[in-house]
């Protein structure tokens, strides 16, 4: 019996479905991460098997909405304590996107055999939909561009999530879920709503990168560090967020030759050690440096999505406010800096 719904819409109904079935068997398997690992595992293998999910953007921007008023709330008075450290930390993240972006644009040119263009918009760490847009503008391969990007995040929250909680001691709290400590008030929910509709508005008025996740968590960080609100998102909505977000990622490989997934996360897999080889070198840095925990600064030197970090963070009880600020910034520098530097070392070249 077919259900009554047209072709796309039975697509998104099963990515949904098949992210949730594949969160609820992680939850079992007591894996990290498990309800954004679980969904993002069937619903890959499902997209790479020919069975057709599809992305869902509006969906996936609402629930990062949801996520940046989760992140924000990370946010406390004490924080401005520790903005001195923060701030060298940032300098070693600058430093870190020029030496990562050059070292992984040398591995897609003589080890993948990818031209120029591709190369330098499929290794700039960060910001893919933008690096999608630019890398196709200069002429280079748009199909390559995203899986490389998309494949780089599918192996970071794997490894990471399986690194953590293997080597880190990091382990997820009971049924998955993050406990909100603080009771949540009918004021509280208010606060929190509007942080989320003010800051995806502002945002997009503003036309910031990620807007959907700066803008809530701008302001509700705000609102959080100012004492007019200690509450949080409640655990379960941060839960359907995170099978959102992790089905999107298996879904994006909908369509695409089993050959070149394949080939693509092969080649994704040797970038993201390259990353995480850099990384794990600048979190001792940092360390030394900014007196931030190595486990702190190497999240927030991860080679991952802003929106798959920040949940690893949040999953994993780290410092959330300080990982998620450092993929924020990571952005910004990428998506303003990558077209003018190609731009002027092409006109150079």
């Amino acid at each position: 019996m077919q259900l009554p719904f047209s072709p796309p819409t039975r697509a998104r109904i099963l990515c949904l479905v098949l992210g949730a079935a594949g969160g609820f068997v992680f939850l079992l398997l007591h894996l990290p991460l498990p309800w954004m690992m679980g969904a993002m595992t069937f619903t890959t293998i499902a997209a790479v098997s020919g069975i057709r999910v599809a992305l869902m953007p509006r969906l996936r921007m609402i629930f990062i909405t949801v996520l940046g008023t989760m992140l924000g709330s990370a946010f406390t008075p004490q924080i401005i304590d520790h903005l001195q450290y923060w701030a060298i930390s940032f300098l070693w993240l600058g430093l870190y996107v020029i030496v990562t972006t050059y070292v992984v644009r040398l591995y897609y040119v003589r080890v993948a055999g990818y031209d120029p263009v591709t190369a330098y918009f499929a290794a700039a760490p960060g910001g893919l939909s933008e690096m999608i847009l630019a890398g196709s503008a200069f002429g280079g391969d748009e199909a390559r561009i995203s899986l490389a990007h998309g494949s780089r995040i599918l192996v970071a929250v794997f490894v990471l999530s399986f690194g953590y909680r293997l080597f880190g001691g990091y382990a997820p709290p009971s049924g998955g879920l993050i406990v909100n400590t603080v009771p949540m008030e009918w004021i509280d929910v208010l606060w929190l709503t509007g942080a989320a509709i003010a800051g995806f508005f502002g945002a997009r008025l503003l036309r910031l990168p990620a807007y959907a996740l700066v803008g809530p968590m701008t302001v509700s960080a705000a609102l959080h560090v100012f004492g007019v609100t200690a509450s949080k998102p409640p655990g379960e909505l941060v839960a359907v967020a995170q099978i959102v977000v992790g089905s999107m990622i298996g879904a994006r490989f909908t369509g695409l030759p089993l050959k070149l997934v394949l080939r693509g996360i092969l080649l994704a897999i040797g970038a993201t050690t390259l990353l995480l080889v850099v990384a794990v070198a600048f979190g001792f840095a940092v360390a030394a440096t900014a007196e931030m925990p190595f486990g702190s600064a190497l999240l927030a030197f991860a080679p991952g999505g802003l929106a798959e970090m920040s949940l690893i963070a949040l999953a994993l009880g780290i410092d959330a406010a300080y990982v998620s600020s450092h993929h924020v910034v990571r952005i910004f520098m990428i998506v303003v800096a990558a077209p003018l530097v190609f731009r002027l070392l092409g006109h150079k070249r």
